[in-house]
């Protein structure tokens, strides 16, 4: 048997090892996707199949991709004894895809291959990305070994709803590659991999609304929707049940998020509005235009013959964050709003920051200093959390990412059981 020293000391100073487990659903193929981002990303990936994805793609292929051989059976180099020391020196392991009689298997404990001895030997983070019929993940089997596995700790992505083998579509598409790769490393960055948003509702809006003066002509803002996306990202690896309001946004669905896609204003407040009534968490990442036009003409404004512009009438648009900031639908849940400043004449950024936390009534409040058209579709992001309570966190300039693991970590310590 290996030790637990032993164990440590294989992880430390070396790559992060990840196990791969590939079980036999046709989207077996996408694995070489997410194999691939995994080892250019600096991994050390070791690649599990089961027998059955072997007929899907072939042992040279992964073996050409992850640069070690690849085996199905506990018997290839039973010296070494993998069936239990891969899992035991993993620091993740993820199943993509994860098929129907793959976590049925998982949930019950049974072990006659390589890859369910290891998820029975693995104590580190363990992911399934599920992969099969809108029938089959629908079943109460299913749903059942799936209940079972998170109970036990693993996060089960929620699968995407698209395109599945032959003509038929719905829930159960394998998420794209790339967003499993996203969960994977946000995974491997909260180290313990602690879920501390399982069984938890969250909503995030993101992006920016569009208010229509005719069939080709808005008004809007340059929000690129990245840190609300990169919020959702983060708060489904750490369980949550996550329902994405996206407004005209062209970023990929984060893994495991539901997303609803909205254009203008009160489209947004229709689905923030319905969502929150049974959230524990909602964040307001999203910039909803302050005011749209009052009249929009059904067919294309015409340029003036005396070079006229057309007078446009506002009307103010609906304070999402102050209506269910002051209006709970849930006792308990935790609002945060976020603040794009500038300063001016009546205040600096953080005083502008304060006093829009007093007005709007949430309970964090995510300051940005934009000044120069900063943060807009930049990857990176630095930001002044104020609390209600009065505390005030301040985080450094990084990726957006780090900045919603920050506001993911303050709104848990405010949630209420």
């Amino acid at each position: 048997m290996t030790s637990s020293d032993d164990v440590a000391a294989s992880r430390d100073g070396g790559r992060p090892r990840v196990v791969l487990g590939v079980s036999g659903g046709i989207a077996a193929y996408k694995a070489c996707e997410l194999l691939r981002r995994l080892t250019e990303s600096g991994h050390d990936v070791t690649v599990v199949p089961t027998a059955a994805a072997l007929e899907f793609v072939g042992a040279p292929t992964w073996a050409a991709l992850s640069g070690k051989p690849v085996a199905t059976d506990v018997w290839s180099g039973v010296h070494e004894v993998p069936h239990v020391r891969i899992g035991q020196t993993a620091d993740l392991v993820v199943v993509a895809p994860a098929t129907a009689d793959l976590m049925a298997k998982a949930a019950h404990g049974l072990a006659d291959d390589l890859l369910t001895n290891t998820l029975l030997t693995a104590r580190c983070p363990v992911v399934f990305a599920p992969a099969m019929h809108t029938e089959m993940w629908e079943h109460a089997a299913t749903r059942d070994n799936v209940a079972t596995l998170r109970s036990r700790g693993a996060l089960v992505i929620e699968p995407a709803e698209g395109r599945l083998t032959g003509k038929d579509t719905g829930k159960g598409r394998l998420p794209e590659p790339g967003e499993i790769f996203e969960v994977c490393t946000e995974v491997l960055a909260r180290g313990a991999g602690d879920l501390d948003l399982a069984g938890r509702r969250v909503v995030v809006s993101a992006g920016g609304t569009r208010e229509y003066l005719d069939p080709v002509r808005f008004l809007g803002n340059r929000s690129s929707g990245l840190q609300g996306y990169a919020l959702a990202r983060a708060a489904a690896a750490r369980g949550a049940d996550v329902t994405l309001v996206s407004a005209n946004v062209t970023l990929p669905d984060p893994a495991g998020v539901k997303v609803v896609r909205v254009e203008t204003t009160a489209q947004l407040r229709q689905e923030v509005v319905a969502a929150a009534a049974s959230a524990d968490a909602v964040v307001m990442a999203a910039a909803p235009a302050d005011f749209r036009p009052t009249a929009v003409s059904h067919a294309k404004i015409k340029k003036a013959s005396d070079g006229s512009a057309p007078p446009i009438e506002l009307a103010q648009n609906p304070d999402i964050l102050h209506e269910i900031s002051t209006d709970r639908a849930r006792s308990g849940s935790v609002i945060v709003g976020f603040a794009a400043e500038t300063g001016d004449d009546t205040g600096s950024v953080l005083e502008l920051g304060r006093a829009k936390l007093a007005r709007k009534g949430c309970d964090l409040l995510v300051v940005n200093d934009v000044s120069g058209g900063a943060v807009f579709g930049s990857p990176d992001n630095e930001a002044v959390i104020l609390g209600a309570d009065g505390a005030v966190t301040d985080v450094p300039y990084g990726s957006k990412t780090a900045l919603a693991r920050v506001i993911w970590d303050e709104v848990t310590r405010r949630l209420q059981d």
